[in-house]
């Protein structure tokens, strides 16, 4: 057992040193360097480090006196609300309490120590933000001898949780991702991205889906769906109940949707202009031929928000008036404050990329990336669960999509870093160009629905806000419950969570929010009501998707979205 346990230790920190070599960080960028070079301006004199030494002394002392039986068990640190990593009663025995509470408390005195250190605030925000991630690699509970919970079994099955544990490690090295879910329980088409329609077009960058109407009537003005193209577009049609393209098609929206292409190995050199030109202005033309109307709505999801306002002016300069309004959901044009998605992006990253004329972004980089932002969670849970319990994970549609990612094109999103991240353009008129024409999304005046949601991690909130300052038409702003997917993806069958409403949008965020009303369930409903108005009459439902010059090509969800990254 001794030795059974020293090699899944020891390919447990082969795995988790082989995580982080493969993060995603910029050239040049070393979280440790970074580290080193903040402590050398630790100031030991300084009375806030002198403090937070003493104390964290006197923390420690306490915790192995308590231990030894010196003098009573001291608590000198508590878990924070959401921290889950060591509920169990397991942790309260004293040896593993004294490790759990060491842990915590070493943790807080490093990122006091950060925050104390005489520097900038920019890098000691980045510090901070490295330092929780070792933190969290390095928790006690994602090794096998000082977790509790592994040990107890590990010797209630005779080992075999750890057998099995490591047959998982091992599969998933081989895999190069953490297995989420039990994927064998889901199929693109089958239980997933079932609401009925055709591809009525596709070129090299997407397919249009044109869904079947279930009422007898619809609107005549059609609505285009943008969602983003760095994932798979069936976090919106995931399944019947929780399917916002089945919803948004409910309720007599005549819906059409592009399902992005997984850029291959031959795609990489697509610039975001072919994402504009080939993609939105496409799939916006089409449209129109097919419901043979002047104006569309359309729905935009994240990157797709960008891609969906940035088309607009390029639109407006060729005397194209094709949009009476649109939604942007979750979705971020001013990035004064990506959050902490910021730490991976530098100079030292574009400039290495754009000396790249051609390439692709593999999807499993990104996927990490996003992951990294939430690690505890989205990492180390599973690390814990399959490989040192050598538990199945249950399964799940959502953290499905996640762990079924999408190729990019190198440039395109090297152009979308530098231009939306580094240099925050959209919010500078006429700063850059795209096809031909400068940008400026201020000239966009048709109306605006702005979703954000309030715990997300990709999309802050308070940024989305900020989309109201550039934006010049009649806009609604709307604030859902939860993080970037659960919020946004909320269906009105559950009636879960709440939304916030307040029509005054002249105001800050956090005025806005002080003075906004709390309304139960999902903002989808709020969302459809002010729709209706901006989709004209309502007329016979169409018996046949297409037209003539446009012909059904196959089956939704169409091959596109099928395609795997290997």
């Amino acid at each position: 057992m001794d030795t059974f346990f020293q090699q899944i230790t020891e390919a447990h920190r082969q795995w988790t040193q082989n995580w982080v070599n493969s993060q995603p960080n910029a050239e040049t960028i070393d979280p440790m360097h970074a580290m080193n070079d903040l402590a050398q301006k630790m100031s030991p004199v300084h009375s806030a480090w002198l403090g937070t030494q003493s104390q964290f002394y006197q923390q420690q002392l306490d915790l192995w006196l308590g231990l030894i039986g010196a003098k009573p068990v001291a608590k000198v640190a508590e878990l924070e609300k959401n921290d889950r990593r060591f509920n169990s009663p397991e942790w309260d025995a004293p040896l593993f309490d004294y490790i759990r509470q060491n842990y915590l408390v070493t943790s807080k005195w490093l990122l006091e120590m950060v925050g104390a250190a005489n520097s900038d605030e920019a890098s000691k925000e980045k510090a901070a933000f490295f330092t929780r991630q070792y933190l969290d690699a390095m928790s006690p509970a994602n090794f096998a001898f000082t977790n509790p919970e592994v040990m107890k079994l590990a010797l209630e099955t005779k080992g075999e949780s750890l057998q099995e544990g490591m047959k998982k490690l091992m599969a998933d090295m081989q895999k190069g991702a953490i297995t989420m879910t039990d994927e064998s329980q889901f199929a693109i088409g089958e239980n997933l991205a079932m609401t009925p329609g055709e591809v009525i077009f596709e070129n090299e960058l997407f397919q249009l889906i044109q869904y079947t109407p279930t009422t007898a009537k619809v609107y005549s003005r059609p609505l285009l769906v943008i969602p983003p193209c760095v994932n798979k577009y069936y976090i919106m049609d995931l399944q019947p109940a929780n399917s916002m393209m089945a919803y948004i098609v409910s309720q007599g929206y005549s819906t059409f949707l592009m399902s992005w292409k997984s850029i291959e190995a031959n795609q990489g050199y697509l610039q975001w202009d072919d994402y504009i030109e080939s993609g939105v202005i496409k799939a916006t033309e089409v449209v129109r031929a097919i419901s043979k109307a002047e104006k569309i709505n359309a729905l935009s999801f994240c990157i797709g928000g960008e891609l969906l306002t940035t088309a607009m002016p390029v639109l407006q300069a060729r005397g194209l008036d094709w949009f009476e309004s649109i939604t942007l959901m979750t979705v971020m044009l001013d990035h004064t404050d990506p959050g902490e998605i910021k730490h991976f992006i530098d100079w030292n990253l574009i400039r290495q990329r754009e000396s790249q004329v051609e390439g692709v972004i593999d999807g499993k980089e990104l996927a990490k990336t996003f992951s990294a932002l939430r690690s505890n969670d989205l990492i180390w849970n599973y690390v814990v669960n399959n490989y040192l319990k050598g538990k199945n994970p249950p399964p799940f549609d959502l953290l499905y999509w996640n762990s079924d990612s999408a190729n990019l094109s190198l440039p395109m999103h090297t152009f979308f870093l530098r231009n939306m991240y580094l240099e925050n353009n959209l919010t500078k008129p006429n700063s850059f160009s795209l096809c031909g024409t400068p940008i400026d999304l201020t000239t966009i005046k048709v109306p605006a629905y702005i979703f954000a949601a309030r715990e997300d991690h990709i999309v802050p909130w308070h940024s989305a806000f900020l989309s109201t300052r550039i934006l010049q038409g009649p806009k609604r702003f709307v604030l859902g419950a939860s993080g970037h997917i659960a919020g946004a993806i909320n269906p009105v069958s559950t009636n879960k969570r709440n939304y916030w409403v307040n029509e005054n949008t002249d105001q800050d965020a956090d005025a806005w929010l002080e003075q906004a009303e709390s309304r139960p369930g999902s903002w989808w409903q709020d969302w459809a009501a002010w729709l209706a108005p901006q989709s004209g009459t309502q007329v016979a439902a169409p018996k046949k998707l297409g037209n003539t010059q446009y012909k059904m090509i196959e089956a939704a969800p169409g091959r596109y979205v099928k395609a795997r990254v290997v």
